[in-house]
């Protein structure tokens, strides 16, 4: 069973509210989000974060563009740990989500339900991030792919990628906080969304 919440309620959840809703539950969406991939136009892809502020910063961006499914490695800490849902404004009970049992399933997954898969990183001949959000340069259907920082995305993980993209900084800087990273990515690779309000 998952807890429905509107995106207003979610500002003002207690946390007694979110242990008696949330974790009074089975694990959120396990195997069945696999199944249902077919639908979403946006996934993000998470290996190796571990902490908590990232993950949580990740589902606020993912909640605030419209993603409509997240897909996290085993190395990946969870988005129901309370400083994640604290830092994520409400984003991971918005956001669909599920664990795999590693990069290599992640991958095999969202191609599996036709996505392309693009791996964000520094490399300097990765293409510019906001060239890829132009109108048909990819199709319709794209998974963001997100490592941790430091060390980044593995080697064997970032070669099966289809696409890789980079965001341009000012010179001798490389660098950014993974989830300022994925609020820039997704911004410019969202799908068309209805206007929020405000």
């Amino acid at each position: 069973q998952m807890l429905r919440i509107q995106a207003d309620r979610a500002h003002n959840l207690t946390w007694e509210e979110v242990e008696q809703h949330v974790f009074s539950q089975p694990y959120l969406l396990e195997r069945p989000l696999l199944r249902a991939i077919t639908a979403p136009r946006r996934v993000v892809l998470l290996e190796g974060l571990t902490n908590h502020d990232n993950v949580g910063g990740v589902f606020r961006n993912a909640a605030a563009f419209g993603v409509e499914a997240v897909l996290i490695d085993a190395q990946t800490c969870d988005p129901l740990y309370r400083k994640a849902i604290r830092v994520s404004v409400g984003g991971a009970l918005l956001v669909p989500w599920t664990r795999t049992i590693d990069s290599a399933e992640m991958l095999t997954v969202a191609r599996g339900a036709g996505f392309t898969v693009v791996a964000l990183t520094p490399r300097s001949d990765a293409v510019d991030i906001s060239e890829l959000g132009k109108p048909g340069a990819l199709p319709d259907r794209v998974a963001l792919l997100l490592g941790t920082e430091g060390l980044g995305l593995r080697a064997e993980t970032m070669a099966t990628a289809d696409r890789l993209a980079r965001i341009d900084m000012a010179a001798g800087f490389d660098s950014l906080n993974v989830s300022t990273a994925a609020g820039i990515a997704l911004h410019a690779l969202r799908a068309p969304q209805p206007c929020g309000r405000g």
